[in-house]
């Protein structure tokens, strides 16, 4: 299997130790370091950090992610306060905010991102939120709750097409994450985003189809990213892309009427958010 192997640029440790130093003071977790994610150290280069709250435990058992699966923790109310801080340490002007999945809770979370948004923007009013979402289990309350936050952009990752979403995300559901989208989009004003990753298995044509079925349900901003293997009990990479691919895949989606695309062997969701 061939491989292409993408360059990256060499971070900046002052600026890295920095932002570290301030997530360990106030005890946050990031998806960059729970995920492993290969753009990590060019973010916290960039002063860009995804922040996972609601702990690092997720209920949830995907086969793409590297996220711990188990229990979930006992909801830490000063968490939100503590990102507000951290935030405002930092000098971010634009965070995204997401989480595990937390299937235990009988709002799933939702209460608490809307208690993370009402902190970060009472301290950081300037600053623009990202909301990357789990589905809720498409709990109409739990729903309701995000699209009156005072959020920027609420984005929910549809990650593969519908042939490989039961094999990939067994705990989740094609349709369930459409219908999610959806009601972002029909209740808000907000900007919604989605992602997706390639080298799970999907044909050209099934990609095309699922972006499809995203811009119909009201998305407007997309990122496509290559699927890396977390370990050996993850599963396996089908297929590396080159990166002449994620090039060609960007004009599509935007000949198919995408407002923002991000395309790229090391694109993640959240990779530069606040340009998409």
């Amino acid at each position: 299997m061939t491989y292409y192997k993408p360059k990256v640029k060499a971070p900046n440790p002052q600026e890295i130790e920095k932002i570290v130093s301030v997530l360990q003071k106030n005890r946050l977790n990031t998806v960059c370091e729970a995920a492993l994610c290969p753009n990590r150290a060019e973010c916290y280069a960039k002063k860009s950090a995804t922040f996972m709250i609601l702990g690092n435990i997720c209920t949830r058992a995907c086969k793409f992610c590297n996220v711990q699966t188990g229990r979930g923790e006992k909801v830490d109310r000063e968490e939100p306060r503590r990102l507000a801080q951290a935030i405002y340490d930092l000098q971010l002007d634009y965070v995204v905010i997401t989480s595990v999945d937390r299937d235990d809770l009988s709002d799933y979370g939702a209460e608490h991102f809307v208690n993370c948004v009402a902190a970060v923007k009472e301290k950081n009013p300037a600053t623009k939120v990202e909301l990357l979402t789990p589905d809720f289990r498409y709990n109409l309350k739990s729903l309701e709750l995000i699209v009156t936050t005072n959020a920027h952009k609420l984005a929910h990752n549809q990650e593969t097409v519908r042939r490989l979403s039961k094999l990939i995300r067994p705990q989740s559901d094609y349709e369930r994450s459409l219908k999610v989208l959806n009601y972002y989009a029909k209740h808000s004003k907000k900007i919604v985003k989605s992602s997706l990753m390639v080298g799970l298995g999907e044909s050209l044509q099934e990609l095309k189809e699922t972006m499809q079925e995203l811009l119909d349900v009201g998305v407007s901003e997309l990122t496509i990213g290559q699927y890396l293997q977390p370990s050996s009990k993850h599963y396996p990479v089908k297929k590396y892309y080159h990166q002449s691919f994620f090039d060609e895949m960007k004009e599509e989606a935007y000949s198919m009427g995408f407002k923002a695309v991000t395309s790229g062997v090391l694109v993640r969701s959240s990779y530069d958010a606040s340009i998409l």
